[in-house]
């Protein structure tokens, strides 16, 4: 925790103005689970900022499936030297993002009403990092990202103490979609057992994916 806290320490003033404005527009559409305030800094702009450490120094980043703008946002805050694309397919949320982000005056990102298939049809391994949080286990997972990645870039996962049950029927499969075998990340919040997934793109994704909207979930790829 003491290292995430450094890590935000010369941006906190803008990330706790984000949080009220997320906490504000969450009254009107859902962008996030908690509504009060120490719940939404601690157990997610405080988890987002964990990862700050495990980006490149400059680059495109995509946030997939991003709501209200976590982890895209806190990372755009935090390092201006990275271009952020917030990827989300409900209409409403990208419109109360589009206004979170003019009132942060922020010029490095950009909202994408889109869904992560059709962002990779437009931008197919254009971005050096993709990231999601709280979107689907990690096998769906990387067919939404692996297409968006370069290779040499990354993908990213935020996940909680189980991910290994998610990741073990997976093993030696990762290289299907591009992907070298997963690193962990350990971290805590509130005394609670994280993780962050990281995945180096090894190689390109074949062209097949991502299929049509919904196939990831109805026909996993690696069964």
């Amino acid at each position: 925790m003491r290292e995430i806290l450094e890590a935000i320490k010369p941006h906190e003033t803008k990330l706790k103005e984000y949080a009220e404005l997320l906490l504000d527009y969450n009254r009107y559409v859902r962008l996030v689970g908690p509504s009060d305030a120490e719940t939404l800094w601690e157990e997610h702009i405080l988890d987002c900022a964990a990862a700050l450490p495990l980006l490149p120094p400059s680059g495109r980043v995509v946030d997939v499936g991003s709501g209200g703008g976590l982890p895209g946002i806190v990372w755009a805050i935090c390092r201006p030297d990275l271009t952020a694309s917030l990827v989300e397919a409900t209409r409403r949320k990208c419109e109360a993002m589009e206004r979170i982000i003019k009132g942060l005056k922020l010029e490095n990102v950009r909202v994408v009403w889109a869904r992560a298939e059709e962002e990779a049809s437009l931008r197919r391994e254009l971005y050096d990092v993709a990231a999601a949080r709280a979107v689907a286990e990690v096998g769906v997972l990387v067919e939404y990202l692996s297409p968006l990645v370069k290779v040499g870039g990354t993908l990213l996962a935020f996940k909680g103490r189980g991910v290994r049950s998610e990741l073990d029927p997976l093993t030696g499969r990762w290289s299907e979609l591009g992907l070298d075998e997963p690193k962990l990340e350990r971290y805590e919040i509130r005394g609670k057992e994280r993780y962050i997934v990281l995945w180096e793109k090894v190689d390109l994704c074949p062209d097949k994916y991502p299929r049509r909207p919904g196939m990831a979930e109805k026909r996993p790829w690696w069964r």
